[in-house]
């Protein structure tokens, strides 16, 4: 790259690094500060917040090469989220901000006991170093292709720079960051659609005529047999994409995502419930279109290299290159100069912002559901702030040798990884939620076989997948269908572990009262965090 690309890239990593700087007085005094950044964040910044961790550097490219490649039918799943994210301000959002729930899975051991959110809280740790150092990793690669420096090199610089301001200026910094980066992140895709309809001929109307005559801008789908667009049909099914079932898909995807640490902890961290029902109309309304607009840059990338081909773009769409390198290529080979060190920016802001997210809210849990709460209980604001520290700083480490396990290893197999463990615990976990959020049955041995059958039936869904069985649905809802074997479960067997006599207040959404002191005192309180 040029100099001046350079330079914008370096201005955008000094920026990042002195928020996380100016952020650090703010987030030392407490563990609130630290981890809610003192709970007094306006909704416009956390819903900017949920956008940037939503989209990672997989997203900045995996989205344009999609519909560069097929049509815009991965988007039909992310119209559900407006619906999820309306139920989730209605329904979820009071009674996690009810003051009793330190963090999601503070709320599962209210629940169901120690047990579970022991369990729910390693697994999720597990799950955030294994998709934060695949992420860490591609970004290495996308910074190594633009400065020429050796893979190796750009993950030590990348997760230095990230755990820099994360670990010093704690939630506060990856909040404004995450802001910062959203904006940069639209701007790098608006450059990029501009640009596009710059060059073409007959601009904007002429981009949408030849991609609207191709089929582009279509819910259409690839079908690898005969390499021609085919329509996807409407209804239910079990064995083929249909738009009714992709939406659904969604909506499980998603109703997980509302339930894990990453969210929680944004609710927590805002003015008021109002603050935090707000950050959710921005995030609901606010992330659907940045899709769509990535969606209509790889449709933009798609007419560009019919009237410019390349032999990037050729090779491409004969089958014979991945999609995920037409991006890159356009950005490096295209744009012009300061431009293209603004778009890569936008690539490494949303990897960075998915990366600061991941190691702050991991940090979060080892220190509120583990630390906290079954090591070491009496000790003051400053000792739990400083194992915090240290504890994003170790796992931002993890995630430095785990991307760069990915780099001497077969990259393939480590994205597999991340696919199945995943697809095994993500949907017990969530599903384990919903049982405790809609009924006032169960315990924490209802959970546990839960756990179990959703596991084995997901074990078999991969199986089915890898041709080892006779697979009997489509992959694609297998997230749908874990929920509803984790559900169906754990209300089976409340018929048989009887639950014994148990306040529940504020733990379902049938129970909104204000808690017990029973259930208050049963939870350590000596940190400010605690007691909040």
């Amino acid at each position: 790259m040029r100099i001046i690309d350079l330079a914008v890239i370096v201005v955008y990593f000094a920026v990042t690094i002195l928020i996380g700087l100016r952020c650090s007085r703010k987030s030392s005094s407490s563990t609130e500060g630290y981890f809610l950044g003192g709970r007094n964040f306006p909704g416009w910044a956390i819903g900017l917040s949920f956008i940037g961790s939503t989209i990672s550097s997989v997203t900045f490219i995996a989205i344009p090469a999609d519909s560069f490649k097929t049509t815009w039918v991965r988007l039909l799943p992310n119209f559900a989220y407006p619906i999820v994210v309306t139920i989730a301000g209605l329904l979820f959002v009071p009674l996690f901000r009810s003051g009793q729930v330190r963090s999601a899975y503070h709320y599962l051991s209210l629940r169901f006991g120690s047990m579970i959110s022991v369990y729910a809280a390693l697994i999720y740790i597990l799950a955030q170093l294994v998709r934060s150092s695949t992420i860490l990793y591609l970004l290495a690669v996308l910074l190594s292709s633009i400065t020429g420096l050796a893979t190796p090199v750009c993950i030590i610089i990348a997760a230095g720079t990230t755990a820099l301001y994360t670990v010093k200026g704690g939630f506060e910094a990856v909040v404004w960051t995450d802001v910062i980066q959203v904006i940069v992140l639209m701007l790098g895709a608006g450059a990029c659609i501009f640009a596009i309809i710059y060059v073409v001929p007959g601009g904007l109307s002429q981009i949408l005529s030849e991609a609207s005559a191709a089929g582009k801008i279509s819910f259409q789908d690839l079908n690898p047999a005969t390499g021609r667009l085919e329509p996807v049909p409407f209804g239910f099914s079990l064995t083929e994409k249909t738009t009714l079932m992709l939406v659904l898909v969604g909506m499980a995807q998603f109703v997980s995502g509302q339930l894990d640490q990453d969210t929680v902890q944004r609710w927590c961290s805002t003015k008021s419930i109002r603050e935090a029902r707000k950050s959710m109309v921005v995030l609901g309304f606010g992330a659907l279109p940045i899709w769509t607009a990535f969606m209509f840059l790889g449709t933009c990338l798609w007419v560009y290299f019919q009237h410019f081909p390349s032999e990037v773009s050729t090779a491409i769409i004969a089958g014979t290159r991945k999609a995920e390198d037409i991006l890159p290529h356009f950005i490096v080979t295209v744009l012009p100069t300061g431009v293209c060190g603004l778009v890569a920016s936008a690539a490494l802001a949303a990897a960075m912002a998915s990366l600061s997210s991941s190691i702050n809210a991991s940090g979060m849990v080892w220190v509120n559901d583990l630390y906290l709460s079954h090591l070491v209980r009496h000790k003051g604001d400053a000792h739990y702030v400083r194992v915090a520290r240290i504890a994003s700083l170790v796992l931002a480490g993890i995630m430095t040798l785990g991307a760069s396990a990915v780099y001497y290893t077969n990259t393939k197999t480590i994205l597999e990884l991340n696919i199945i463990l995943l697809a095994l615990v993500g949907g017990g976990i969530s599903g384990a939620f919903l049982f405790g959020l809609f009924t006032r049955r169960g315990d924490a041995r209802c959970v546990l076989c839960g756990i179990l059958c959703t596991a084995l039936f997901t074990a078999y869904s991969l199986a089915g997948q890898a041709g080892v069985v006779k697979g009997m649905f489509n992959p694609y809802y297998t997230s749908i269908l874990s929920n509803l074997v984790m559900f169906s479960v754990c209300w089976a067997t409340s018929y048989i572990f009887r639950r014994g006599a148990r306040d529940l207040a504020g733990l379902t959404l049938w129970d909104r009262r204000p808690p017990s002191d029973e259930a208050v005192a049963a939870f350590p309180a000596e940190t400010s965090l605690a007691r909040k």
